[in-house]
């Protein structure tokens, strides 16, 4: 691994991870809250320094607090070995640093959206988020000298480009603070959106799809649960998809609704928000009765992926009631 010179190339759309973030977010504290933190290769749960982030803690955990201080996130998987070593470096790292960066570390098979949104090729594998902006840091291992020049020049970035300076942190004191609070237990409601999460961590996707729709039997209005329902239902239809095959066969039949169906499906996952949005526009456009029924409540299920505010989805919205009146 070579030092990476820290230009903003190669940064990252992160707006999709957002809105799934979202979407199953108090759930998961509810269900932190009932984990003892144990030995292995996560980072310890008392420090504010590092913590393992989950679709569900990016929102909070990574973007909130990278207008704070650089978050490093480290991909990790418990079958590669040097990314478990990497992670031990970097937290030693980040409580040396205290407080100039926070870690993150991901565990790739339990956030495959994090992984496909970031674009992870392997791991190990580190990114930085600084002011909302993703840039990949550097692939595969590294000894200790190179991955601190790093840290330094990201450092340096979020401070002149973006005047980011982390507070120092005491990574002892802050550690017997948090564990000095006591935990509040989970409400009903937080622990059946909890075990749909926990299917979804799982990779279960459709006894994720399952779990949601019980909770919305009992609660039809349950934001959390239609927006997690939403992107149970998109994970599931991308998974196995040969996405070279999807696009080619999208591009050959444009009139052809399940083809463009799936791609955008794929536009989305991948981070192409507005591509997704606006082929389903035109589709809409080009069809009539069942078939552009079919293709509005797709649209309007992927506007429930990445959330009603988002200015894009505000101007697809605005696009399709033109199509549509």
């Amino acid at each position: 691994m070579q030092p990476r010179n820290m230009s903003m190339s190669g940064v990252v759309d992160l707006a999709a991870l957002k809105a799934a973030s979202e979407a199953k977010a108090k759930a998961e504290e509810a269900r932190a809250r009932r984990q003892d933190a144990g030995p292995g290769a996560g980072p310890s749960a008392a420090s504010p320094l590092v913590i393992e982030v989950t679709e569900a803690t990016f929102e909070s955990d990574v973007l909130q607090r990278s207008s704070e201080a650089p978050v490093v996130i480290s991909f990790w998987a418990d079958q590669a070995e040097q990314s478990k070593q990497l992670n031990a470096m970097l937290e030693r790292l980040a409580a040396q640093y205290r407080g100039r960066f926070v870690l993150a570390t991901a565990d790739v098979y339990a956030n495959q959206l994090l992984f496909q949104q970031f674009g992870v090729q392997g791991v190990p594998a580190v990114f930085a988020v600084l002011a909302g902006q993703a840039m990949p840091l550097f692939q595969g291992a590294a000894p200790e000298d190179q991955v601190t020049e790093v840290l330094d020049q990201l450092i340096a970035v979020a401070e002149q480009r973006f005047g980011i300076v982390g507070p120092e942190i005491d990574p002892g004191a802050a550690a017997q603070q948090a564990e000095a609070a006591p935990p509040r237990p989970a409400t009903p409601q937080e622990l059946a959106l909890s075990a749909a999460h926990e299917a979804l961590d799982a990779g279960d996707l459709g006894g994720a799809v399952q779990a949601y729709k019980n909770v919305l039997a009992d609660e039809p209005a349950n934001a959390e649960a239609k927006l997690g329902l939403a992107q149970a239902e998109l994970l599931s239809r991308v998974q196995g998809a040969d996405a070279s095959a999807v696009r080619a066969a999208a591009a050959d039949r444009p009139d052809d609704v399940a083809a463009q169906l799936a791609a955008a499906d794929l536009d989305l996952v991948g981070g192409h928000v507005e591509d997704a949005f606006g082929r389903l526009v035109d589709t809409v456009r080009r069809t009539a009765g069942e078939q552009r029924d079919e293709v509005r409540l797709r649209l309007l299920e992927l506007f429930e992926v990445i959330g009603p505010d988002d200015p894009r989805v505000v101007s697809a919205r605005t696009a399709l009631a033109r199509v549509l009146f």
